[in-house]
């Protein structure tokens, strides 16, 4: 590397202490004789070589302090980039939901088994997890004990086998819309049972505690309001619907309507236990691609279980090139890979009920593209739930964000930060 010109000086007077060391060094130990000016030269240089050796560590302390500065926003500029991915990740993760949700309402309206429905799609996705966690995984997953083993097996359970089976079954007595709206008892579910299993606090005595109360309460009756007070109807965006929809059945009966909204409760219920065992098993096993991978793998077993008892009618099992199969293929690579990886970071990032205080966001969003693609007309208690539903969402997220912050000063004090429960119960 070039010197610059006080580089070249300093370099200089440093290599005339070649010279002058030997000498004092061959005066001293061989009795070599010298003139004094020679002696003098040597001393002086040697004094001038530790006053270079000290400018030029003064100014590689300059330089490397330019250099942190320099670099400060673009450290500054991942931080935040970091600190947003969870926010945009959950976003995209409601954004695929809803999808899904237009996608499935076509398709098992064609006859799509969903018992076949679900093991297909856990089948794709498990053809595309293999291989990249496979490739992106193998050198930093840690080993995968019997026990960890067995809480992988108990969450595809509980997430996948009883949560999806149950909650199409409960659909076959009831509607989407009922479904729709019991979704939004997930977040509420998800706070109580983390805070009774000490995962997350939130004391009414602090302003963050009583504004992640009061934004779980609006999101709920935001969401409700949404779906069952209609009001007046506002003027279709489309006056001609992209797809013509009719629902099949008379599902206002009594009996039906009471059994469906058990079944589809019950299967929220499993999606909680899902969503707080899933962040559980996340602090031992941070390799979330395989993580996923071996939940798609005992998904597909358990369902292909279950679907072999109850549908044995072959022609249920042969798939055309059509809604159903573009069904299976979205919710296969979007859905089961893709949605569950974000979601799986996002939960390890901010925890269940951070991933949860969204749920009511897909029920807006569905709301808004059935307006488009089915030409439903909106009512003003759509808007107005809408509204509520935005507002609870910014208290329960300023409510996590201080609690997120108070987190960060103490890990910065402390060498160790807290855990979301105590781990020495799930430890592998």
């Amino acid at each position: 590397m070039p010197f610059k010109d006080t580089d070249r000086y300093q370099v200089a007077a440093i290599s005339i202490t070649h010279i002058a060391i030997p000498h004092l060094l061959g005066r001293d130990f061989f009795k070599d004789t010298a003139p004094t000016g020679v002696t003098f030269a040597g001393i002086a240089s040697i004094q001038h070589m530790g006053l270079c050796l000290r400018q030029v560590m003064s100014n590689a302390a300059v330089k490397l302090e330019k250099t942190a500065v320099a670099r400060e926003p673009f450290g500054a500029e991942m931080n935040s980039t970091k600190a947003c991915a969870p926010y945009l990740g959950i976003v995209v993760v409601q954004l695929a939901y809803a999808g899904s949700n237009i996608l499935c309402k076509l398709a098992l309206e064609q006859g799509l088994s969903f018992l076949v429905f679900v093991v297909y799609r856990h089948l794709i996705a498990l053809l595309i997890l293999a291989p990249l966690a496979y490739a992106l995984e193998r050198n930093r997953r840690p080993s995968l004990s019997f026990p960890l083993l067995v809480k992988v097996f108990v969450l595809a359970t509980f997430g996948i086998t009883i949560h999806q089976n149950v909650y199409y079954l409960g659909l076959d007595y009831t509607s989407p819309t009922v479904a729709s709206a019991l979704s939004n008892v997930i977040p509420a579910l998800t706070f109580i049972l983390t805070a009774i299993l000490r995962m997350e606090k939130a004391s009414l005595r602090s302003a963050k505690g009583r504004a992640r109360i009061v934004g779980t309460i609006f999101c709920i009756s935001g969401a409700l309001v949404f779906t069952f007070w209609k009001g007046f109807l506002l003027e279709g965006f489309v006056k001609r619907p992209l797809i013509e929809m009719h629902a099949e059945g008379d599902v206002h009966h009594k009996e039906a309507w009471l059994k469906g909204s058990v079944l589809i409760l019950t299967s929220y219920i499993a999606y909680t236990a899902w969503l707080i065992l899933q962040a559980i098993i996340c602090e031992v096993y941070p390799a979330r691609l395989s993580l996923n991978t071996i939940i798609c793998f005992f998904a597909s077993l358990q369902s292909s279980a279950v679907a072999l008892v109850f549908e044995r009618n072959a022609a249920s099992w042969r798939m055309d090139w059509n809604l159903q199969l573009l069904t299976i293929i979205y919710c296969g690579t979007v859905i089961s890979c893709l949605t569950y990886y974000l979601l799986t970071y996002c939960i390890g990032e901010k925890g269940p009920v951070f991933a949860a205080t969204f749920i009511p966001l897909q029920l807006v969003i569905v709301g808004f593209l059935s307006a488009f693609i089915f030409a439903e007309r909106l009512h003003i208690g759509s808007l107005i739930g809408a509204f509520i539903i935005i507002v609870g969402l910014y208290c329960a997220l300023w409510g996590k964000s201080r609690d997120s912050n108070e987190e960060d000063e103490k890990s910065s004090i402390m060498p160790c930060s807290e855990n979301f429960v105590s781990m020495r119960a799930c430890q592998p």
